[in-house]
């Protein structure tokens, strides 16, 4: 039952014919998780709050990057070094304190994914990774949960409801994950400040036309949206059922070749300064490093293959190169050999040391 403060809050929802008072129960009874407080994360979770969705979990390790302010408008300087999932909470509440908010404060894996998802009703995808993608989209099939999934990539976004009343999964209009070269991220590429809200407003939409029955949901529709033309276009793609048999998630190399922890320069120090047992690692080539560095030793990406040996699986590798390319590349060799304790400078060292590059 609403309380009359939430129906005056909610008062311009309650009046649309198509929510009423019952859509607006509906919304409060649903159970939401999002995963990925970044770009995409943030106005799903704003405006998911705002409509009031009951409870609400943010899944998320990552912590508050400068980098980020340009486009995940949850955040301010202050928050810079903070872990996103709190922060979060804490602006989430002020928002609209009659939404429960739980924090995950983890990045979603192999091994916490089914069992923190199994507590909510749908699932929305925020990650900026294609491993978490899949690995999302398999956990929803085996929980059987609709997972709203969107993704940017410069000016070009992308929505669609997977695994929704049975309908197409991710991997039946994608069914391989890429290699790493062929999957940049928005440290690599960039983005424009407004597409993630733009795609995160569709995401969030999505999810409340779920929970209150409302219109067409985008179950085997892809949505794709250029905003420099603002040109849409919607692909359609059927249910194929050998991707409903999925009943195990498969081990991290299975996925994707991008399942690499990315941090942003003052993280990165304080992974250097602080951790036990840390081996810094330039990845580029010698002369780039001859040139300008934030020290380390120099093993070059085309020499990875005969220096295997030179690792020791209990420490830390950290990795940098220019860009981030090279370093995410060196890091996905890395784990697919079996070491777990591996993180890369988000964007390279360009940006902060414009003479190592």
């Amino acid at each position: 039952m609403l309380s009359q403060e939430e129906k005056s809050r909610y008062s311009k929802q309650i009046i649309l014919p198509e929510v009423g008072m019952n859509g607006q129960e509906r919304l409060q009874a649903a159970k939401v998780l999002v995963i990925g407080a970044g770009g995409l994360g943030c106005p799903v979770l704003q405006y998911l709050v705002a409509a009031g969705v009951g409870d609400i979990g943010i899944a998320d390790g990552d912590v508050v990057d400068i980098s980020n302010l340009q486009r995940q408008v949850l955040y301010t300087v202050e928050d810079i070094g903070q872990q996103k999932a709190e922060i979060a909470r804490k602006k989430l509440n002020a928002l609209n304190p009659h939404v429960s908010i739980k924090t995950y404060p983890v990045f979603i894996d192999r091994s916490n994914a089914t069992e923190i998802m199994s507590s909510y009703d749908i699932v929305v995808d925020g990650s900026d990774n294609f491993a978490t993608r899949y690995l999302v989209n398999d956990a929803c099939v085996i929980l059987d949960k609709p997972m709203v999934s969107g993704a940017i990539y410069k000016f070009e976004g992308q929505v669609s409801v997977f695994n929704f009343k049975n309908g197409p999964t991710y991997r039946c209009i994608f069914p391989e994950p890429p290699g790493a070269d062929e999957s940049p991220n928005c440290a690599d590429i960039g983005v424009i400040a407004t597409l993630p809200g733009i795609i995160g407003s569709i995401q969030a939409n999505e999810v409340i036309k779920i929970i209150t029955g409302l219109g067409e949901v985008l179950s085997g529709k892809l949505l794709v949206i250029d905003t420099l033309t603002m040109d849409s276009r919607i692909f359609q793609f059927k249910l194929n059922e050998a991707n409903k048999k999925t009943d195990h998630l498969p081990e991290p190399a299975e996925y994707c070749k991008v399942q690499v922890r990315e941090v942003g320069y003052d993280e990165f120090q304080k992974v250097i300064q602080e951790t036990e047992h840390v081996d810094l690692l330039d990845v580029r080539e010698k002369e780039e490093h001859v040139a300008g560095n934030i020290g380390g030793i120099n093993i070059p990406l085309s020499m990875i293959e005969s220096s295997y040996h030179l690792f020791d699986p209990e420490h830390t590798i950290a990795l940098y190169c220019a860009s981030g390319v090279r370093s995410n590349r060196f890091a996905n060799l890395l784990l697919e050999k079996g070491f777990k304790k591996v993180v890369c400078l988000r964007g390279g060292i360009t940006h902060v040391h414009p003479k190592a590059s």
